[in-house]
C-alpha cells in the first residue's frame, strides 16, 4: 500500500527490546506481538498523556478500522529492534499510518504494517479528531 502522503510525513522512532515472553517456541517474535509493538509506537508519537486526557476530558479515543501487515524475516529474542512510524490524516476522522519494524544493520523492515485509525466517542460512533490532534500530527 502506497500513499504520497508519507513521501513528506516525518517518521518517529521508537525501540523496542525483544523479550523471551515476546517469542514462539522457536525463538522467533510471535507475529501477534508485531500488532502490539505498531501500537506502543502510535501511543509514543500521540502520546499517553494526551491520550488519556482526550477520553477523560472529551470522550474520545481511538479503534483500529482495517490492519495490513507483512512480515518479511524473523525478529528473536534479545533483539532490540526499531519501530519507524509516519501518520497521514486521510479525513477528520482517520488516520493512515505505515508502520515498520527494523532490525539493526538491515536493508529492508523485517515487518511492514499499514493501520488505518479512527475517532470514536464513547458511544463507539465516528467522532472528529479535534483540530489541535490533527496539528500534532501533522507536526
Amino acid at each position: 500500500m502506497s500513499h504520497p502522503g508519507f513521501a513528506s510525513a516525518a517518521e518517529h522512532q521508537f525501540a523496542v527490546q525483544i523479550y523471551y515472553e515476546d517469542t514462539d517456541f522457536s525463538g522467533v517474535v510471535y507475529h501477534a506481538n508485531f500488532i502490539k509493538y505498531f501500537e506502543r509506537a502510535r501511543e509514543h508519537v500521540i502520546g499517553a498523556g494526551a491520550l488519556k486526557q482526550l477520553w477523560l476530558e472529551q470522550g474520545i479515543g481511538f479503534a483500529v478500522y482495517r490492519c495490513d501487515m507483512v512480515c518479511n524475516e524473523g525478529v528473536e529474542f534479545a533483539d532490540v529492534v526499531e519501530v519507524r512510524s509516519k501518520v497521514v490524516i486521510e479525513s477528520k476522522y482517520r488516520t493512515l499510518w505505515q508502520q515498520e519494524i527494523w532490525r539493526e544493520g538491515s536493508s529492508r523492515p523485517a515487518v511492514s504494517g499499514y493501520i488505518e485509525m479512527v475517532c470514536l466517542n464513547q458511544a463507539r460512533q465516528l467522532t472528529p479528531m479535534p483540530a489541535s490532534l490533527i496539528e500534532s500530527l501533522q507536526g
